[in-house]
């Protein structure tokens, strides 16, 4: 890139647009904002292209030192890439689902959208800690706006439970890092995560960066803020909630808790399991008696996200890398079916699935579309959702048969609340007239759905293109893992024993 501060564009181009659009009109508001978002996709896509697989972990990096303690420094591996990119895909798709939904203050709506943007490529781009916590934590203020300013009917309670929720496990994780950074010297992330913490303080260390992650996956039982800012978000809100906020939970356990903290992540394995096990089965229940839409998908989100933990505790490169294209599955196909929830409300303003049924019959592009998400949720082989939960199986299956079979019951049951939803939804009698009156998706709702569409197919049909560039990295983070594993650990055991077979196996060849 020849120098070129790609990272520090793509955090600005939104950042000054979204000020910009605080002084405009409803109509030149939407234009920059949908501008915006797809300059920042075609930056993400030239960033894409240029990374190097096989080189430097850590590429495009920036640093200025700003005052002792604090530096601006950028820089992204793999695994903060893919996170990237899926940030800058959706954010055009959002813009575009609120492009008649929302009507008031508009200006407003999309300085907060904008703002979120940049926040998230912040998360996943920093190398500073503090940095890091300042994106990390500045990220809830233009969501609570989105869902206490043009939300539902309860979107004040929903707004304060998420903000609260959120903040308040953030408060030790900030503890946690004034104290990593007076032991270890830096704020730099690169040398932290090689940096050898005290095993005892790792555990009160991994406890505090647990209690803000934990709430942001959200894991079980901490997940009770979802459901209420899903159904109370505009459509937009959920979709960029759903696919990428969660997944910033994800990121600080592959970012922090199991590089930095390795004996900790070791020590409270089996306590995430025993939560994530949970949190397959229970919230795949609660999903199956859902009437609201919105709610239903919210819950199955908690079931998810519980096979991104299992699959990160279980320390193997398949867990690891099953858990990645969980979360970006994940991130494609909640997103795209909030997206579809909110087609039919913005014709029919309910979510109750009752007051639909047989939309295939007036409404066939509609019900393809939303039969492709489905499956792709349920785990279709050919979908993304199958590559992810393939690989985190069968990392899991290398350390537990019966967490194995707990894990498949939640997949059992994810089939049956989404095929159950989309009977009642897409076939059966037309019941109600109005449902039956309702047009099928116009041009500017294909151009949101299509490019989802395609990319759920493309993760499923050629995984490679998603796991090449982040193999480097979950090798490494396998590696620390295992200096960390007691003996006769067995879940640590096989990638103790790799890098001895690649040696035996070089010197072989070398014969």
């Amino acid at each position: 890139m020849g120098g070129f501060p790609i990272l520090s564009v793509m955090l600005l181009v939104p950042l000054a647009a979204g000020l910009a659009c605080l002084f405009m009109d409803a109509k030149s508001a939407r234009m920059l904002a949908l501008f915006a978002t797809l300059v920042d996709l075609a930056l993400g896509a030239v960033l894409w292209a240029n990374f190097d697989i096989g080189g430097a972990q850590w590429q495009f990096t920036e640093r200025a030192e700003l005052f002792p303690g604090f530096s601006y420094a950028l820089g992204i591996d793999g695994i903060a890439l893919l996170l990237i990119m899926l940030s800058v895909f959706l954010m055009p798709i959002c813009i575009g689902a609120s492009w008649r939904s929302i009507d008031k203050r508009v200006g407003e709506y999309m300085g907060a959208f904008l703002l979120m943007e940049t926040l998230m490529i912040g998360v996943f781009a920093a190398q500073d800690l503090f940095l890091f916590y300042i994106f990390f934590e500045a990220g809830l203020i233009p969501m609570y706006l989105i869902i206490g300013v043009w939300g539902g009917a309860d979107r004040i309670y929903a707004s304060y439970k998420f903000f609260l929720y959120t903040l308040l496990g953030s408060v030790l994780m900030l503890i946690a890092m004034l104290w990593m950074v007076n032991t270890a010297g830096t704020t730099d992330i690169p040398t932290l995560m090689a940096y050898d913490f005290d095993p005892q303080a790792q555990t009160w260390l991994w406890l505090a960066f647990f209690a803000s992650f934990a709430v942001k996956m959200p894991m079980w039982p901490v997940h009770t803020w979802l459901p209420d800012a899903h159904v109370q978000a505009p459509t937009a809100g959920s979709v960029i909630l759903a696919g990428v906020l969660l997944k910033m939970g994800g990121y600080g356990f592959i970012r922090f808790s199991l590089p930095m903290f390795p004996e900790a992540s070791v020590q409270f394995g089996p306590l995430i399991w025993g939560l994530s096990m949970a949190a397959v089965v229970l919230t795949s229940l609660i999903a199956l008696v859902q009437h609201d839409m919105k709610k239903l998908i919210a819950y199955s989100s908690v079931a998810h996200m519980a096979i991104v933990t299992i699959g990160l505790f279980a320390f193997n490169a398949q867990g690891l890398e099953g858990s990645m294209m969980v979360m970006l599955s994940h991130g494609l196909v909640s997103g795209a079916l909030f997206l579809c929830v909110g087609i039919i409300y913005d014709r029919l303003h309910t979510r109750e699935i009752d007051r639909y049924g047989g939309l295939s019959i007036n409404m066939p592009r509609y019900a393809l579309f939303f039969m492709l998400f489905t499956m792709a949720s349920v785990g279709l082989p050919g979908t993304s959702g199958f590559v992810g939960e393939f690989l985190s199986l069968a990392g899991i299956y290398q350390v537990s048969t019966w967490t194995t079979l707990v894990c498949a019951t939640g997949i059992i049951l994810g089939a049956a609340y989404m095929l159950y939803l989309y009977r009642r939804v897409a076939f059966g009698d037309q019941k109600n007239a109005d449902a039956a009156a309702m047009a099928d998706l116009d041009a500017r709702e294909l151009l949101m759905v299509v490019p989802l569409g395609l990319a759920v197919l493309w993760m499923g049909v050629y995984p490679e293109s998603f796991l090449a560039p982040m193999r480097a990295d979950i090798a490494a983070l396998e590696a620390r893992l295992a200096r960390a594993a007691p003996e006769g650990d067995s879940r640590l055991a096989m990638a103790k024993e790799k890098p001895a077979q690649e040696e035996h196996a070089a010197h072989e060849g070398a014969h």
